[in-house]
């Protein structure tokens, strides 16, 4: 949510006041890492202490000047992916190590040392498709693919590390070393924010003093390099100046402006690079404050073969250097090979976990305000949804709905008899969904104050108190959630017994979780803040908010025994926040142009492993024109999360508000993602079990088109459908890019194929944004939609079948129970492949691990681009059953639809044109 003040002070007062937050150049260990320039590196491997083991290629390096010995550690993991740790040899005590975001310790494969020469070591895969070659002096390390140079680390020599030391001794100065101290040289102490830094009025004092690593990778023939989420930024990483990196550092800014590339609430520290023949991936994993610079040129190609004269007339290669600077830590990076974009989303995945498998209600349209007022409040705008027939889900109670802001609690004149309120919405086949904000006002009437503050749970400052801070309830203090024990903990309390006058109906919403601290430094927590095990809060900045949605989500399991699916949406994420639930982009504004943002921003996210990501539909803050309005839910109704969403200070906005016309299109829109939901459903099977981001960039899908690899106003549904949200005001044209020369485009809703691929321009009205069906597709939806999830379980299915240029075509529908984990467990599941080839549409199960008894039938079937009228068409089942099937052709678009099938779901069936 939203940024304020305690005693109800209005949130315009916290909108973005740029001062609040630095630019790169107030960071002190940005400045120091960049006096370091591009230049032959001071590291160099000693290669008598090169060890070599089943698990890894050991060896250290020296810094020329300072003399300090630093480990390296080179693995080779499974699948294309190799890691390079680089710790101080005997540091003075141990550097943090990012823990819980990898799901396990990867499994790693030999690596071999194929040639030693002087100064040269080569290491090689099993494989030997991969070579690493190591230089020893200056240290640098070449990643080659079968020859070909992929990438190359410290080449510009931009390896940083700062090893631990002593604190400066605090004796008295004596009279000689006080005029040696001159004043300059105490400026440029404190220019370098050693020991302490300040910001405004803030003072960020270290206790253990400057500890910064960094980093330069360059990425050999690369110039489209995407990723490193969460930026108000285009899809394609820019070029940084000096004083403008771009920074993952999660903060809660209010209004966030666009094109900036200051992090906002969540970060994860991967960086994609495509070019055509290849994607590569890089994941540093660290958890303090970073820093990413990127700079692309063109370089001569370096063959030594040539003569001069062929030199002279050869090309110009691409090369992309990333340099990557963090406060603290180690250096610890995956480098992800490979080769295409679906290799590398797999490799993120086996790293750092796959989407969890959300509930079918939160894939439904979710309603919310900052506040809906009271139990009245909720019954009306329930009612209000079934009055205008349109579907929905889910509604949501901000902070109102507490006692004073005290979470897990009800404000109770307002919610009297919170049971009887979500026992109404069961009745009708809904969810309501609360927040629950990490901060915990101090109030020791309050028992989760209480308890947390004896059990010693809160975060603690750097004089060893509890941490108090500013948040909605007035002075807070913050759990410490990087404590296993006090997740443990904060999960109980979700337990029906323990969170009062909860249901089985009520899910989570954790919010402020960077996490915010309103009149702190850059409004979040002191980074000398102290959690468990002694670690600074610069240690663990970034992971916050993952561990309070990891916390909450292992809470909504344990309370159902294990068996109900979680559904949690966090603002704050990291790498792997996909294992438990859901993200959004925080607070856009009610503008066209964060409408336009929003899909590069939603691309990114989803790049980044976390496929269950969305915005706030209309926009959080101010007043939407109806038209912006509209447009935001037909662009909502083709992204995974779907929630419109607005702030306290703007005008009521539930759908039915803004004239009939209006709630018509609205309507249409919400019940158009009703009706697609075997789809996205199958979808997110797909990224759960596969890793492959529900919603993709263009050049995901078409890797070897260059026309792609910019495109962000347009997007991939999976891969059949694509979709262009109009972005504009008053548009009455978009220009669609149809993706390759050998593809087929069928409108979505009016089944015609569209002339060609390349660019079209495409009349557009109020009515629905341009969405197309690409040929070789079959797409699974239901034959209409229902008030809400539940209630469409029992409606039957249709299958638009788009022929490609081979008159082929295939897909695959996923159903399961739509809330338990007895898909897993159990097995309980359907996995189901429709492929239509030589005028003959097959049923077949895919997985036949899986059972799952349902009575759906296919009802309908479309075929798209049938190319001539039928005469005669049948549909026999496995036990030789055969009946006439009725049909249409429509001779204008090619369309042939199937009517009254009643083909099951769960059986092997054919239907035979001819």
């Amino acid at each position: 949510m939203e940024a304020g003040t305690p005693g109800g002070v209005s949130v315009q007062d916290e909108a973005v006041d740029k001062s609040n937050f630095k630019k790169c150049n107030q960071i002190a260990f940005y400045r120091r890492q960049k006096f370091l320039h591009p230049g032959k590196s001071l590291y160099r491997v000693l290669l008598d202490s090169v060890t070599l083991s089943d698990e890894n290629v050991k060896f250290q390096i020296i810094h020329e000047e300072n003399k300090v010995l630093l480990q390296v550690e080179i693995y080779e993991i499974e699948g294309n992916i190799f890691r390079l740790k680089i710790d101080e040899a005997s540091p003075l005590r141990a550097r943090y190590k990012v823990p819980d975001v990898l799901i396990k310790e990867p499994t790693t494969q030999r690596l071999f040392i194929s040639h030693k020469e002087a100064g040269i070591l080569v290491l090689s895969s099993v494989n030997e498709d991969y070579k690493l070659q190591v230089t020893a002096n200056p240290f640098q390390v070449e990643l080659q693919s079968k020859g070909e140079t992929v990438m190359s680390i410290n080449s510009n020599g931009l390896l940083y590390f700062e090893h631990l030391q002593p604190p400066p001794s605090d004796r008295k100065p004596t009279a000689q070393n006080e005029e040696e101290a001159s004043d300059s040289s105490k400026e440029k102490q404190e220019d370098l924010g050693l020991w302490q830094e300040k910001f405004g009025s803030f003072l960020d004092i270290k206790a253990h003093g400057p500890s910064s690593v960094g980093m330069d990778f360059s990425l050999h023939g690369y110039d489209h390099v995407y990723g490193i989420p969460q930026h108000t930024e285009t899809l394609l990483l820019k070029n940084t100046s000096d004083g403008d990196a771009y920074r993952l550092y999660n903060l809660d800014i209010f209004g966030h402006k666009i094109h900036d590339k200051i992090g906002i609430y969540g970060s994860v520290p991967l960086l994609l690079a495509h070019k055509p023949n290849r994607t590569s991936g890089i994941f540093w994993l660290n958890s303090s404050e970073t820093l990413v610079d990127i700079s692309t040129k063109a370089v001569a190609e370096h063959t030594p073969s040539r003569s001069a004269a062929e030199t002279a007339k050869q090309r110009a290669v691409p090369l992309t250097n990333v340099r990557w600077m963090s406060e603290s830590g180690i250096i610890d990076v995956f480098l992800l090979m490979g080769p295409t974009a679906f290799d590398i989303f797999k490799q993120f995945a086996q790293l750092t976990g796959t989407q969890a498998l959300p509930p079918l209600f939160s894939l439904g349209y979710h309603q919310c305000r900052w506040n809906y007022e009271d139990e009245q409040d909720v019954k009306a705008v329930d009612a209000g949804f079934d009055a205008h027939d349109i579907p929905y889900d889910v509604i949501w109670l901000d902070i109102e709905h507490t006692d004073g802001k005290r979470y897990f609690t009800w404000d109770k004149q307002k919610f009297q008899n919170p049971r009887k309120m979500q026992e109404h919405l069961r009745k009708k086949k809904r969810k309501l969904v609360v927040i629950v904000d990490p901060h915990i006002k101090v109030d020791p009437s309050y028992p989760l104050y209480a308890q947390a503050k004896d059990k010693g749970y809160f975060v603690k400052d750097r004089s060893g108190q509890d941490f108090e801070g500013i948040c909605w309830p007035g002075s807070s203090c913050y759990l410490d959630f990087t404590n296993p024990e006090v997740r443990k903990w904060y999960a109980d309390q979700f337990a029906f017994k323990t969170y009062k006058a909860s249901t089985n109906t009520l899910f989570v919403w954790n919010d402020m979780n960077e996490p915010s601290v309103f009149k702190g430094a850059e409004l979040t927590m002191q980074k000398d803040a102290v959690h468990y095990n002694n670690w600074e809060h610069r240690e663990v900045h970034n992971l916050y908010g993952f561990y309070q949605q990891m916390a909450t989500a292992e809470g909504l399991i344990r309370r159902s025994s294990g068996k109900e699916r979680p559904f949690v949406l966090t603002r704050s994420f990291f790498a792997g926040s996909q294992k438990y639930g859901a993200v959004w982009t925080g607070d856009n504004t009610a503008e066209w142009s964060y409408l336009k943002i929003s899909i590069p921003m939603l691309l990114t996210i989803n790049m980044a492993g976390i496929s269950f990501c969305g915005a706030d539909v209309g926009g959080f803050i101010g007043d939407p024109e109806p038209e912006l309005l509209v447009r935001w839910y037909q662009a909502g109704a083709y992204q995974p999360f779907f929630r419109g969403h607005s702030n306290m200070e703007s005008k009521r906005r539930e759908p039915w508000l803004f004239g009939e016309k209006n709630t018509q299109i609205i309507r249409k829109a919400i019940r158009e993602r009703y009706v697609l939901l075997p789809y996205l459903y199958t979808l997110f099977y797909r990224a759960h079990t596969a890793a492959e981001p529900v919603m993709r960039s263009l050049w995901i899908e078409f890797p070897e088109k260059m026309e792609t690899f910019d495109v962000e106003n347009e997007y991939m549904l999976g891969n059949a459908l694509l979709v262009h949200p109009v972005t504009e005001k008053e548009a009455k044209t978009v220009t669609v890019l149809f993706p390759g020369s050998e593809e087929i485009w069928y409108d979505f809703r009016k089944f015609k194929r569209m002339e060609d691929a390349g660019t079209m321009k495409i009349p557009v009205t109020l009515e629905n944004i341009p969405v197309f069906q690409r040929g070789g597709t079959v797409i699974p939806l239901k034959t209409a939609a229902g008030k809400s999830t539940e209630w469409m379980i029992d409606i039957s299915y249709e299958l638009h079948v788009a022929l490609d240029t081979e008159a082929y075509a295939i897909g695959e529908l996923y159903v399961d129970d739509g809330h338990s984990f007895q898909y897993l467990h159990k097995k309980q599941f359907l996995y189901r492949k429709f492929t239509f080839h030589k005028n003959i549409l097959f049923s077949s199960c895919v997985d036949a691990s899986g059972q799952y008894h349902t009575t759906c039938v296919v009802e309908r079937v479309i075929v798209l681009g049938f190319g001539k009228q039928p005469t005669f068409v049948t549909a026999s089942s496995k036990d030789g059953k055969k009946k006439e099937v009725v049909f249409t052709y429509d001779t204008k678009t090619s369309a042939m639809t199937l009517e009254n099938l009643a083909l099951s779901v769960d059986a092997d069936w054919e239907i035979c044109i001819s």
